[in-house]
């Protein structure tokens, strides 16, 4: 992974593949119930494009979701065994394996859905309804799983190299809770890298200044107990 500030331009792009692979672990299991008026068939439903575009991104960017996991522990939210959670975040080689930056955009972190989720709709494993008027303003766009969707998720949650994906997003869950995307988007401005980001560059990693908050908590919860 890159240090703050610089971009790894040799990292290859993410495929269409892997990028409907975490969409639907996402909707899986980020996604709410759906209601009566919602389309029939459909198991779970991400409410707005900016909430899935949100969680992508931590998903993708394994050093943003770790200081996300130690705002939450110091804080109380989480109890201190997350430390070490976001500790191999950082350190183990398969985090950054599936670590992808995402451009910003007016919206913060953001990249095209269609291609991705063209693949899941060709499947019947999501569907999704566009809120508006055609070819001129779409307001919203909801992403529903499907009973087929739901299906294969719990086949890659099974599946010995893919189920990573499934158990990454345990961690976004845990992050995200049930706020609305505006919400998560606010959070993810209050990095400094992340808001200072020109639009249409990558946004950079944060990895070294998470580990000198590791280090800093670690000191910190010694002290207490030596007191």
């Amino acid at each position: 992974m890159s240090t703050d500030g610089e971009l790894d331009l040799s990292r290859p792009s993410a495929t269409r593949t892997q990028h409907a692979i975490r969409l639907l672990a996402l909707m899986h299991r980020c996604g709410e119930q759906p209601t009566k008026s919602d389309p029939p068939g459909t198991v779970t439903v991400v409410r707005s494009e900016l909430r899935l575009q949100a969680m992508d991104f931590w998903l993708r960017n394994p050093d943003y979701l770790a200081d996300e996991l130690i705002t939450l522990v110091e804080s109380g939210a989480l109890d201190d065994s997350y430390v070490c959670v976001a500790e191999r975040l950082l350190n183990d080689p398969e985090p950054d394996l599936r670590y992808y930056p995402m451009p910003k955009w007016l919206h913060g972190a953001f990249e095209p859905l269609d291609d991705a989720f063209s693949l899941l709709e060709t499947y019947d494993l999501a569907t999704a309804v566009r809120r508006g008027t055609p070819g001129h303003n779409v307001a919203k766009t909801q992403f529903f799983l499907t009973e087929a969707g739901a299906a294969a998720a719990q086949t890659l949650a099974e599946d010995a190299t893919l189920g990573w994906y499934s158990q990454q997003v345990e961690l976004v869950a845990l992050v995200a809770g049930d706020e609305v995307g505006s919400r998560l988007k606010d959070r993810q401005y209050l990095q400094t890298t992340y808001a200072n980001t020109d639009l249409g560059a990558n946004i950079a990693s944060i990895a070294d200044r998470v580990r000198v908050r590791l280090v800093a908590h670690t000191h910190d919860g010694g002290a207490e107990e030596n007191s």
